[in-house]
């Protein structure tokens, strides 16, 4: 993972720095003590993770990453804890408060790479949809029949016990099955479990709205083990 430091402060870009030597699956690739040296960097070397200071001279941390059309992942490093809500509301990945622990530090970098996994299993998961193509439904057994359910079709998919719902234009599809052998059956491109018993259409997703997703009009909820990866897959098509 390719990390750029971006912090005013000397000595707090030598602490991440002594940090990120002792990862061994991070590379350094540079050091700008204000937003615009990292606008530089961003924009002639591949960044995946950036350490970002909110309070910077000329541009602060916050309004840099609106300035971002397509931002790689920001942790941002910071003296000052009021501002945690509105970086929750940019999507980082983590809002470590200064003096960092290296433990906490570690603890950042691991979800950033469970992010940066599934980003890269998302592209795949696309580049190998030509393949898959033709495969757009299953059929689902349900009042003592076979019904052929497309895929585009599907809102989402409700658990309920050892059952599952498909929520479709036509109405409620009940069927006997687990919520787990089901989503096996799915396409990972096109569907994603967003709590434990719900699984959404990405296609169909409205809005996204603190901790509920909207779908034909319906709102279900969005677990919290869910939550960073539905958003990374969001951010890939926000502008």
């Amino acid at each position: 993972m390719n990390v750029l430091i971006v912090d005013d402060e000397p000595l707090a870009r030598d602490v991440l720095q002594t940090y990120i030597e002792k990862i061994p699956s991070l590379q350094l690739i540079g050091s700008c003590q204000n937003a615009i040296e990292a606008f530089e960097q961003l924009n002639s070397q591949k960044v995946d993770l950036m350490l970002l200071d909110i309070h910077m001279p000329q541009i602060s941390g916050i309004d840099f990453l609106k300035t971002l059309a397509q931002p790689p992942l920001v942790i941002f490093t910071t003296a000052y804890s009021n501002y945690a809500l509105e970086s929750y509301e940019l999507n980082v990945v983590d809002y470590l408060l200064k003096p960092i622990a290296f433990d906490r530090f570690v603890k950042a970098i691991n979800k950033a790479m469970g992010l940066q996994k599934n980003r890269g299993q998302e592209r795949q998961t696309k580049a190998a949809e030509p393949q898959t193509k033709g495969s757009d439904y299953i059929f689902v057994k349900a009042d003592k029949k076979l019904i052929k359910v497309r895929f585009d079709e599907i809102f989402y998919i409700e658990g309920l016990k050892d059952y599952v719902i498909l929520h479709t234009p036509q109405g409620r599809i009940v069927t006997l099955q687990t919520m787990k052998l089901l989503e096996a059956k799915l396409p990972a491109q096109l569907f994603k479990r967003v709590h434990r018993s719900y699984i959404a259409n990405l296609s169909k997703i409205a809005m996204l709205e603190g901790n509920m997703l909207e779908l034909n009009g319906k709102s279900i909820p969005v677990g919290k083990n869910y939550r960073d990866e539905l958003l990374a897959i969001i951010n890939e098509k926000r502008l």
